[in-house]
């Protein structure tokens, strides 16, 4: 299966669907296997301490996530998260961007799996994985 937007297109769409996330998230690379988003992390992005909270980590992987959905299926804006489990594993690095490089392991008719693999800009080791199904609407 082909891809059904390009990344221009997705964030076009994320803007236009999403408006109170506009200027969070740039989509880095997309292809057929793999597409990779950033968050730009910003001191409302911030818990105490300096380190980006858990709930955007979260953001970050869902937003990543529905992308690669939308990326294959077209701007399915009412596609919603049926389930989600994440693991953080440890602090992100202060001051860098979040990166999330995500795959879609199962796309059928009702349902999509995804999994998101983050990490601190510049840094190799993971920060969090998580995985998430998504209900796809009927046409």
């Amino acid at each position: 299966m082909g891809l059904a937007m390009e990344r221009v297109e997705l964030a076009e769409f994320l803007d236009q669907a999403f408006p109170q996330v506009k200027g969070d998230f740039a989509i880095d690379a997309l292809g057929e296997d793999e597409l990779v988003v950033r968050l730009c992390v910003a001191e409302r992005h911030l818990r105490p301490g300096g380190t980006v909270s858990g709930p955007n980590i979260f953001a970050l992987a869902d937003v990543g996530i529905y992308m690669a959905i939308l990326a294959r299926l077209g701007p399915v804006a009412l596609a919603v998260t049926t389930n989600a489990s994440i693991d953080f594993m440890r602090k992100p690095v202060a001051g860098a961007d979040l990166i999330a490089r995500v795959r879609i392991l199962k796309l059928g008719r009702v349902l999509a799996v995804g999994e998101a693999l983050m990490f601190s800009d510049g840094d190799a080791r993971p920060v969090a994985r998580a995985s998430m199904t998504y209900s796809i609407p009927p046409k």
